[in-house]
């Protein structure tokens, strides 16, 4: 118990810490770009037309809402990360109390094998899955929360009205919005983070070397980014789905296109060449062939 209230308290702070980083995201992979491009230069130096990166959007917004304007959403998603946390902490240990009762028994891999990896990657899904479903809801409001600065409403603005404004409106489905991409995502990219983690370790690091654990530990956090890209598109289409159609101005026509499903958008974005859209918030180049509408502020 300690160690959860631990993990829920550590989780909150880099939340909020992290917030006004998702937000801006959020606005970027929902193609809204309130800055026109400017003059600039790119890592090597040579001058190239750039789109405002994450300090001048998060000027832009100050501007207009003022410093707090940067943590939209932020009730909401802290009741997703602490929720998630005691939910994925609980299922975990009751994945252990039966391990623990398995011990001795012929089904018990060795430790550091490929079926331990797959028994524990397949744990570590179940409890990520169950936490992800239950705390959707809370996503969906977030995500909502921030889309709301590009028509500038104010129609979700607290955790229960939005609750009520979202069953009323759309139901019980209308809150696990974008859910099955989110889903896939997320177990897409932990079975390829933890497979490509222990055939790196297996096979390709020496354990006789000094610094073993060190260098499997990198190994990992490398794997990890490496999947996390490899997913992104699952991560842009949920959130698309999350806020398309639900009567804000930010996932309507002519701002936005309305998709029947999420298999759609993906469809969609993929033909516009926008499958990597909000993917980084420093030099974002200006998009190939596209025209930027001052009105909607956007490109086209």
């Amino acid at each position: 118990m300690a160690d959860t209230c631990g993990q829920v308290l550590l989780g909150s702070g880099l939340t909020i810490l992290s917030h006004p980083l998702m937000y801006i995201k959020v606005l970027v992979q929902v193609g809204h770009e309130p800055l026109p491009p400017t003059l600039g230069r790119n890592m090597f130096g040579r001058q190239v037309y750039q789109l405002p990166g994450l300090f001048a959007y998060a000027k832009h917004i100050i501007k207009i809402d003022g410093k707090s304007g940067l943590f939209k959403g932020l009730a909401p998603r802290l009741c997703a990360g602490t929720i998630g946390t005691i939910v994925h902490s609980r299922i975990l240990q009751k994945c252990q109390e039966e391990k623990i009762e398995m011990v001795g028994s012929s089904q018990k891999a060795e430790e550091g094998s490929l079926q331990h990896v797959v028994n524990e990657t397949t744990k570590e899904m179940i409890a990520r899955s169950c936490a992800t479903i239950i705390t959707h809801p809370f996503h969906v409001i977030t995500l909502r929360c921030m889309v709301q600065f590009i028509g500038r409403e104010a129609k979700y603005s607290g955790v229960f009205d939005s609750i009520v404004t979202i069953y009323r409106e759309e139901g019980v489905l209308g809150f696990f919005a974008g859910l099955i991409p989110r889903l896939l995502g997320d177990v897409l990219s932990l079975w390829i983070c933890n497979m490509l983690a222990h055939f790196i370790n297996a096979y390709a690091i020496d354990d006789s070397t000094s610094h073993t654990g060190e260098i499997k530990n990198c190994s990992q956090a490398v794997t990890g980014f490496f999947a996390s890209m490899l997913t992104y598109p699952f991560v842009l289409v949920s959130n698309l789905m999350a806020v398309n159609n639900c009567g804000l101005a930010g996932g309507l026509p002519p701002y936005a296109a309305v998709y029947p499903n999420w298999l759609y958008c993906w469809s969609h974005l993929s033909r516009e060449g926008n499958m990597g859209r909000g993917n980084s918030l420093f030099f974002r180049k200006l998009p190939a062939g596209k025209m930027y509408a001052i009105e909607q502020k956007r490109f086209f």
